[in-house]
């Protein structure tokens, strides 16, 4: 069942499914560091108000399902979570500060998906059922014209 999160004015539910890769897919996410890893995360996403709703640190890569407020675009999160951490880990770990020199622990890109309560061809058959002035139109407007 979607479960929606309210604010003063909205009611939302706004989900992502992200996934990040290490730089040379190199397998350090494990023991101490992984387990640090998921509580870095867990941080960043507080500080942001961005829920986990699960999540899996594996040794080269991340995966994460979040539900966001609307104003904090995907490549944001990913930028404060991939750069914040980064640099924690460098500074507690020196082992991966040997392995990563210049700082850089992950790959430029991420993965990003939107998750939704219903599905694209539930949406159309719900637009294209609705009252219509124009059936050819795709970008309908569905209150009668004013005499």
């Amino acid at each position: 069942m979607v479960e929606y999160r309210k604010s003063a004015h909205a009611v939302r539910d706004v989900k992502y499914h992200l996934i990040w890769v290490r730089k040379y897919r190199y397998k350090m996410l494990r023991g101490e560091v992984a387990e640090r890893t998921r509580d870095l995360i867990r941080q960043i996403c507080q500080s942001r108000e961005v829920v986990i709703v699960q999540g899996a640190v594996s040794p080269d890569h991340v995966h994460l399902l979040v539900s966001v407020p609307p104003q904090l675009a995907p490549a944001k999160l990913v930028q404060f979570i991939k750069g914040r951490w980064s640099r924690m880990l460098q500074e507690e770990f020196p082992q991966l500060r040997k392995r990563y020199w210049g700082q850089h622990l992950w790959a430029r890109g991420y993965f990003c998906a939107s998750v939704g309560a219903v599905d694209e061809e539930t949406i159309r058959k719900y637009i294209e059922n609705q009252t219509w002035e124009d059936p050819g139109e795709n970008f309908k407007i569905t209150a009668p014209r004013e005499p």
